[in-house]
C-alpha cells in the first residue's frame, strides 16, 4: 500500500487536501503531519478521521530529529508539503519564525525525503512542494505570472517561500530527488481561517462590524477556489514531470473593493438585510508594509498540459463559501474563540 506524507494537512488548503486523497485513493494510506498552531484545526477533518487509511500525527517540521526518525519509520513514497505559516501581516512582526518554518523545516523534509529516495531503490516517487505566486513579486496594470517570471518577493512570507521552492529545486539538481513545485493564487473557500479577507468580512458582516480595507482596496488579486486548488494539487501529484513547475490560479482578477462589494451583496441577500446594508460597513485603513498592488496567475501551461481547469467562476465560489459559513456558525464560533484548539486534546490525547 502506498503511503503518502501531507504536511500541514489541517490548515485550511492541506485540509482540502487531505480529504481528496483519503477518499480518492482509499487503496493509499494517507498521513497528515500537523504541529496544529493558530492555523491547524483537525475540526476541519472530523468527517474522515475515522477512516481506515488516515492517520494523523502531531509534530513540527522544524524539529530535524524528528522528522528523520518518522521518515526512518514510515518509508514513505511521497510527500505534499504544506505546511507554512502564510500571513503576509504576522511575516512583517515575526520574520524569523517565517524563516524557520518555511525554509528550515522544508529543508528538514528535503533531507529525510533524499535519505528515503536514495534508499529505497526507486520507491519514493516525488516530493511536492507546495508553494505562492508571491514569489515573484508585483504585476503592473498588465501582464500575467508565468513559471517563467523571475522571482521578486518583496515581503519576508514571500521571500521565505521563494528559499524553499530554491532549496527544492537545488535538492533535485544536486541530488537527483524527483520534485515537482506549484505556485497558486489567492485561495478561498470553506475552512478558511478567518483572519483572511473574505472569511474575516464575512464574519464581521454577520456581526455588523467594521469591515477593515487595507489603501484604496485597489489591490488586485487572482482568486482560486480551495476545492480546485485541491483537484490541481491531485492532477499534478500524479501526473506532472518531474522538476517541472505549475502556476494553479483561477482566472478571476478582482480588486479587494470590488470583491467586498459582491460579498455585500450576496451576504445582504442570505441575511435578509435591505440591499447596501453591509457597503456601508466597510471601512478604509492605512495600508500595509510593502503590499504588492496586483498579482494575476497565466495557468495555462497546467491547463494545456494536464488538462486542469477551474470548475467554477468566482462568482459561484464565493456564494458557495457565504453558504458553507453560514451552515457551519459552530466551526467559525470555535476557531473565533480559540476552542478548536482543544479538539486535538479531546479527540487524540484523552484517548
Amino acid at each position: 500500500m502506498k503511503k503518502i506524507l501531507i504536511t500541514g494537512g489541517a490548515g485550511f488548503i492541506g485540509s482540502h487536501v487531505v480529504r481528496r486523497f483519503v477518499l480518492n485513493y482509499p487503496d493509499y494510506q494517507i498521513h497528515n503531519l500537523d504541529k496544529l498552531t493558530y492555523a491547524g484545526n483537525l475540526e476541519n477533518l472530523k468527517d474522515i478521521e475515522t477512516k481506515p487509511n488516515y492517520r494523523f500525527i502531531k509534530g513540527d517540521i522544524t524539529d530535524a530529529g524528528f522528522i528523520s526518525d518518522l521518515f526512518k519509520n514510515e518509508h514513505y513514497q511521497g510527500v505534499i508539503h504544506l505546511a507554512a505559516e502564510s500571513h503576509v501581516d504576522r511575516s512583517i512582526l515575526n520574520p524569523l519564525e517565517f524563516v524557520y518554518t518555511n525554509v528550515v523545516g522544508t529543508v528538514n523534509l528535503l533531507q529525510a525525503a533524499k535519505l528515503q529516495y536514495q534508499q529505497a531503490n526507486g520507491k519514493f516517487e516525488r516530493f511536492y512542494h507546495v508553494s505562492t505566486d508571491e514569489v515573484y513579486g508585483a504585476l503592473g496594470e498588465t501582464g500575467l505570472f508565468t513559471e517563467h517570471t523571475p522571482y521578486d518577493p518583496h515581503s519576508p512570507y514571500s521571500a521565505s517561500k521563494a528559499s524553499s521552492d530554491h532549496f527544492v529545486r537545488a535538492y533535485h539538481d544536486t541530488f537527483g530527488l524527483p520534485v515537482v513545485i506549484s505556485n497558486c493564487s489567492n485561495n478561498y473557500g470553506p475552512h478558511h481561517f478567518p483572519e483572511k479577507l473574505i472569511p474575516l468580512c464575512i464574519h464581521n458582516i454577520q456581526h455588523s462590524k467594521p469591515l477593515p480595507i487595507y489603501g484604496k482596496g485597489e489591490n488586485v488579486r487572482d482568486w482560486l477556489y480551495v476545492e480546485d486548488h485541491a483537484c490541481a494539487i491531485d492532477t499534478i501529484y500524479h501526473n506532472a514531470k518531474t522538476s517541472s513547475t505549475y502556476n494553479i490560479g483561477g482566472h478571476n482578477e478582482w480588486k479587494n473593493i470590488d470583491v467586498i462589494r459582491l460579498l455585500c451583496k450576496i451576504m445582504d441577500v442570505k441575511l435578509q438585510r435591505q440591499p447596501g446594508t453591509s457597503e456601508k460597513l466597510i471601512e478604509f485603513v492605512k495600508d500595509r508594509a510593502g503590499h504588492d498592488l496586483r498579482y494575476a496567475i497565466d495557468a495555462q501551461k497546467l491547463t494545456n498540459d494536464l488538462g486542469w481547469k477551474p470548475s467554477v467562476t468566482f462568482e459561484e465560489g464565493l456564494e458557495k463559501t457565504v453558504d458553507w459559513y453560514l451552515s457551519n456558525t459552530s466551526w467559525l464560533k470555535h476557531v473565533t474563540s480559540g476552542q478548536y484548539q482543544n479538539y486535538y486534546t479531546l479527540q487524540y490525547q484523552n484517548r
